[in-house]
């Protein structure tokens, strides 16, 4: 097995965030990899019988971008990494992991997984969808219950 040299740690902005991204910068650590952080920010559907609605949803998803890139920019700070990529970027989460680790070498992608139960469990997951679609190993770090 060769060493990974593209680790990318896809997170949510929650409180769960600090442990997965750490347990990617240890993995880098001892690789010698480079590492992204990346978060996705989700399209707000749009309501097309309305036209006032554009306008303020662009302004919110341009508030969401903005919030999750000072959020990165805290988390990179915390994990004490110095090579760092902080990638935001909008669109469906599970493809735009795909997409960014097809489009950069990314040989391991790391993210957070929930114990999910219900409906959630049949519907399936970003964590599972991922680790089908993925072309590069993939690690699930067990988080929440």
């Amino acid at each position: 097995m060769s060493d990974y040299q593209h680790i990318l740690c896809a997170i949510d902005l929650n409180d769960d965030a600090l442990h997965v991204a750490s347990r990617a910068a240890e993995l880098a650590k001892l690789y010698h990899a480079q590492l992204s952080l990346m978060h996705v920010v989700e399209y707000i559907p749009i309501d097309l019988a309305n036209e006032l609605v554009l306008p303020q949803q662009q302004e919110i998803e341009q508030q969401l971008v903005a919030q999750a890139t000072a959020h990165l920019t805290s988390l990179a700070k915390k994990i004490n990494r110095e090579q760092l990529d902080e990638v935001v970027v909008q669109g469906s989460t599970k493809s735009e992991i795909i997409e960014f680790a097809n489009q950069h070498q990314v040989d391991l992608i790391v993210l957070g997984r929930h114990g999910r139960h219900g409906i959630s469990r049949l519907l399936g997951s970003v964590a599972n969808s991922v680790l089908h679609h993925a072309a590069c190993d993939v690690l699930a770090v067990h988080v929440g219950s």
